[in-house]
């Protein structure tokens, strides 16, 4: 079949119709299992009541006015993320990328505004995924993304992974921020030490740098936590947010603190569609479910299943599974062969996953999951291992 559509994406044959809860029925009747939530996107799963509700409500009613206006519902869903974390002030706008622009350039306007202006230069660690912007690809660095894209964006100093000295050595006179994911999701569900986090955060209070979080992928709940940095004892001075903060509607959202966001004032930054009542209001229902007592806590208790199940299939399965690793609802499965071959050992048992870094599949499942979902996931798994292991084992015994 021919598309128009730009070939950007190895697209797999195959299209959903709808979905119910952590499932997806495809346009053929086929129920899969959805371990991927749209990477990391659809934290309450599909057609959750909830956010049904406020949609269509909104729809009747306006989607968009501009921020010319005020915004009742982008004013309340700020309030409430400023209540829930460390910070003062928010701005909106449509996708992690962007997100991750604004907190660029509000760590940037800070040192301008404070008589800094040479203060330009972001510390970022390797395998990071920012955004395909060009800016934040070249805060990620990755020359696979860079490649053909004419002149890299200035101004990042991009350094080895949790590297405490190096990072040490690379602060100058013209040092800004440290840019960091609390975890690599991209990168291969890499886990950044909190001691690590930590570190930076003293590395940042000693030398005047502003210490920016990546949480496009970990934040509104995904690591356990309703954010990534909450596990690290300490706070970061902005965040960029999106993905699940409107559980599949495009949102996205740069937090700061009253200082750190000093020097975004009337026309320093903006965006025509960021905020608007249509995607704050779907925020604002994301985070009634999400922020209800006893849902996090459901979602770790899921998570702590999901591992031990994981790791029972990991000594099981020694020649397909290498290890696991991540932190609530954002598991790693390291593979020891491809890991696009476990990708689709998976979903020929109709079960969803994400490939990450070189040999990694991401398991992202919605926080809403429940214990027979987790039930029927391992079984897939498990028949994927049992295939994938059956494959390799005649190159086993032929290479011995």
């Amino acid at each position: 079949m021919v598309s128009n559509l730009l070939p950007t994406y190895a697209r797999a044959d195959l299209a959903f119709e709808r979905g119910e809860g952590a499932w997806l029925i495809s346009t053929g009747g086929e129920r899969y299992l959805d371990f991927g939530s749209g990477v990391a996107v659809n934290v309450l799963g599909h057609a959750h009541p909830a956010l049904v509700e406020a949609l269509t409500d909104q729809a009747h009613k306006v989607w968009h006015v501009s921020n010319l206006f005020r915004i009742p519902d982008a004013e309340r869903l700020a309030e409430r993320l400023c209540a829930a974390s460390f910070a003062d002030l928010v701005f909106f706008c449509n996708s992690g990328a962007e997100a991750m622009e604004c907190a660029i350039k509000t760590a940037r306007k800070y040192h301008a505004v404070s008589g800094h202006p040479e203060r330009v230069d972001i510390i970022t660690y390797e395998g990071a995924f920012h955004g395909r912007t060009l800016a934040t690809l070249a805060a990620g660095g990755q020359k696979k993304y860079l490649e053909g894209f004419g002149p890299v964006a200035g101004g990042f100093i991009q350094l080895p992974f949790a590297d405490l000295e190096a990072t040490k050595k690379a602060i100058t006179d013209t040092t800004a921020a440290i840019l960091i994911e609390p975890i690599q999701g991209e990168g291969g569900v890499r886990v950044v030490p909190p001691a690590f986090l930590r570190e930076l955060r003293k590395l940042c209070d000693d030398n005047g740098l502003m210490l920016v979080f990546d949480e496009v992928q970990t934040g509104i709940g995904r690591t356990g936590e309703l954010f990534g940095y909450m596990h690290s004892g300490i706070a970061p001075d902005i965040m960029a947010l999106a993905k699940a903060l409107g559980g599949g509607f495009p949102i996205g959202a740069c937090l700061a603190t009253a200082e750190a966001g000093k020097g975004m004032t009337v026309g320093t930054h903006g965006s025509t569609f960021g905020g608007n009542p249509l995607a704050t209001r779907v925020g604002n229902a994301v985070l009634d479910v999400v922020l209800a007592p006893g849902f996090l806590d459901h979602s770790r208790r899921m998570s702590l299943l999901l591992k031990q199940r994981l790791a029972e299939l990991k000594d099981r399965y020694p020649s397909v599974i290498a290890d696991i690793r991540g932190e609530g609802l954002l598991l790693g499965l390291v593979c020891v062969g491809p890991n696009g071959d476990m990708v689709t050992a998976l979903r020929d048992e109709k079960m969803l996953a994400i490939a990450a870094g070189d040999n990694v599949v991401r398991l992202l499942p919605p926080l809403i999951i429940d214990e027979a979902a987790v039930a029927d996931g391992i079984a897939m798994i498990d028949r994927a291992c049992a295939k994938l292991a059956r494959a390799a084992a005649p190159e086993t015994e032929t290479a011995s």
